[in-house]
C-alpha cells in the first residue's frame, strides 16, 4: 500500500465509524424521539428534496462570507502594520479592537438593520466582525516576533523603517497570517449564518443558510434543518481548504512548519 493511501486511510476510517455511529444512534432512540435525530436515507431525502433550495441558500451565504473575510483580511493586514509600527499606537489602539470584539453580535444586528437594512451589506459587516480579531491579533504578533539577529543586521545596514516592517517584519508575520486566517475561515461561514438568521432577508429570493434553517424549524422539518448544517459545515470545510491551499504555496518552499511530508 503506498504512503499516500496510507496518509488517506484513517480519515476514511473515521469517516465510515461516523457515519455508522450516527445510523446507530438513530436506531437507538425510541421510537417516538427518532424524529429529532433522522437516518442516513431521511438526510439523503431531504437533500433530493430541497438540494435546489439549499444550493442556492448556500451561495447567498458562500458570498457573504466571502464579502466579510476578504474585507477582514485586508483591513487586519493595514490594521497589523500600523499596530506594529508604533508602541505607542498599539497601546492607544489596542483596547479599542478589544473592545469592537466584545460587542455582542445580537445588539450590534438590529442597529445595523436601521443603518443599513436587512440583507447582504448586513451580513457581510456581522461577517467582518466575527473574523477581524483573530487575524489582527495573529498578524501583529507575528510583525512583532521577528529574531533580534535579524533585526540588528537591518539596523547594521541603516534600513528604513519601512523597508524593516515590509521586508522583514512582513514576510517573518507570514505564518501568523495564515494561521490567523484559518481561524477566520472558520469563522466566516459561522458568522455569515448567523447573520444571515439575525440581519438577512428573503426579498429577492436572496435568504442564505440562516434563514433557511429559521424556515425548516418553523416548519418543524427536521431532516432539512441537518442538511442545512451539513451544508454550513462544507462551506466551512472549502473555505478552510482554500486558505490552506494560499499557506501551503506561500510557505512550503522556506517555513519550517511545512515539511516534505506535508505536501
Amino acid at each position: 500500500m503506498s504512503p499516500r493511501l496510507l496518509r488517506r486511510l484513517p480519515p476514511l476510517v473515521l469517516a465510515g465509524l461516523f457515519l455508522a455511529g450516527w445510523q446507530g444512534l438513530h436506531h437507538a432512540l425510541p421510537l417516538g424521539r427518532r424524529f429529532l435525530f433522522p437516518s442516513l436515507p431521511q438526510l439523503a431525502e431531504a437533500f433530493e428534496v430541497h438540494g435546489p433550495a439549499l444550493l442556492g441558500a448556500a451561495g447567498h451565504t458562500a458570498l457573504a462570507s466571502l464579502g466579510g473575510f476578504a474585507l477582514a483580511a485586508l483591513v487586519a493586514a493595514g490594521a497589523s502594520l500600523l499596530l506594529a509600527s508604533s508602541t505607542l499606537v498599539r497601546q492607544a489602539l489596542y483596547p479599542y479592537l478589544m473592545g469592537l470584539q466584545m460587542v455582542p453580535v445580537i445588539i450590534v444586528a438590529p442597529i445595523l438593520i436601521l443603518w443599513v437594512g436587512p440583507g447582504a451589506p448586513s451580513v457581510i459587516i456581522v461577517t467582518f466582525l466575527i473574523t477581524f480579531f483573530p487575524l489582527v491579533v495573529n498578524t501583529t504578533q507575528g510583525l512583532l516576533s521577528v529574531e533580534q539577529a535579524h533585526l540588528d543586521l537591518f539596523r547594521m545596514g541603516r534600513a528604513a523603517r519601512w523597508q524593516e516592517l515590509l521586508l522583514l517584519r512582513a514576510p517573518a508575520a507570514l505564518p501568523y497570517f495564515f494561521t490567523g486566517l484559518r481561524i477566520a475561515a472558520i469563522l466566516a461561514p459561522i458568522g455569515a449564518l448567523t447573520a444571515d438568521y439575525l440581519v438577512g432577508s428573503t426579498s429577492g429570493g436572496r435568504s442564505g443558510l440562516g434563514i433557511t434553517a429559521l424556515l425548516f424549524s418553523a416548519r418543524n422539518e427536521i431532516p432539512g434543518l441537518y442538511a442545512t448544517a451539513v451544508v454550513g459545515c462544507a462551506l466551512g470545510f472549502a473555505l478552510v481548504s482554500i486558505v490552506s491551499g494560499l499557506a501551503w504555496l506561500a510557505l512550503h518552499r522556506w517555513h519550517d512548519s511545512y515539511t516534505p511530508s506535508d505536501s
